[in-house]
């Protein structure tokens, strides 16, 4: 992993926050896969942390809490991005050892990265993944080849040096990937609003980042055109935030999304707006 692509001047996803149905299954899970730290607990939320001090992924308990649906918008799964090919080698002699059984894992070799998938008991999608040096990605005219072929998982054991202990430190939020309605207003939105460069298009998908990275977000209508938000209480994605560099890039961020027609909302120390599919975004300032 390389810092350049999670630091300013990069736009980059920090947090993601997911409603679940029963918070004390799910932080077994997350604690029991991961290693996550407790940074905040209450009875219905809990913020999860790999270095003990800022937060990557928040579980929340909403009242009355819905299943996740089928064919709506939202998440298609975040991204766990870990420093070193080795720690997702620990990570995978891990998961063989622990959850081989329970959990049902997938793997891909995007040719600038390699990923495991797999589902938390409630239905989120996460991928786990460990970039490739990004001297080795290949890029033709603002577009980089990304692909999904087999995944060496003998190749990716054969790196594994030392019993997983937890997240590393530096691990981060490497994307977002969601499901959305309409591509083309979504491409506005991330585009002209928010300052995305659009870097590979696959059918029915956009992959879109700043600063050369392969991607920060994952945009699909896969789900079907035109397909509805879910409810608010239902399992699924509540937000995650964007880190801009600073004041001024967010207050020029803001003005571009006015100007292709976002309603954008200021909170305490942040700003809020929702992406044409409904997915909902906290515009935050890096620290």
């Amino acid at each position: 992993m390389e810092k350049k692509f999670f630091q300013k001047p990069t736009t980059y996803i920090g947090q993601v926050n997911i409603n679940v149905n029963n918070l004390k299954n799910s932080l077994d899970f997350y604690q029991r896969v991961f290693g996550f730290q407790i940074l905040e607990q209450s009875e219905r939320r809990v913020a999860l942390s790999a270095d003990g001090v800022q937060p990557l992924l928040i579980l929340e308990q909403p009242e009355n809490v819905e299943p996740k649906r089928g064919r709506t918008t939202g998440l298609y799964h975040f991204a766990i991005l870990l420093p070193r090919r080795a720690d997702l080698a620990n990570f995978l002699q891990h998961l063989v050892q622990t959850e081989g059984q329970t959990l049902r894992l997938g793997a891909s070799d995007h040719y600038v990265s390699e990923a495991l998938y797999f589902d938390d008991p409630d239905g989120n999608g996460i991928e786990v993944a460990a970039d490739k040096p990004s001297t080795s990605w290949n890029w033709n005219k603002g577009t980089v080849d990304m692909a999904t072929v087999a995944l060496d998982a003998n190749g990716l054991l054969a790196e594994s040096d030392k019993v997983w202990d937890g997240l590393p430190k530096d691990t981060v939020m490497g994307h977002i990937h969601l499901h959305v309605a309409d591509l083309e207003a979504t491409e506005n939105f991330y585009v002209n609003g928010l300052g995305f460069d659009i870097v590979t298009r696959y059918p029915g998908a956009l992959f879109a980042s700043t600063g050369g990275y392969h991607h920060h977000l994952g945009l699909n209508v896969w789900n079907g055109v035109g397909a509805p938000a879910p409810a608010e209480n239902s399992v699924g994605l509540n937000w995650f935030t964007l880190v801009m560099a600073d004041e001024e890039a967010r207050q020029n961020k803001i003005e571009s999304l006015r100007k292709v027609g976002a309603e954008v909302v200021a909170e305490s120390d942040f700003f809020v707006v929702n992406d044409p599919a409904g997915n909902t975004i906290q515009l935050r300032v890096s620290e």
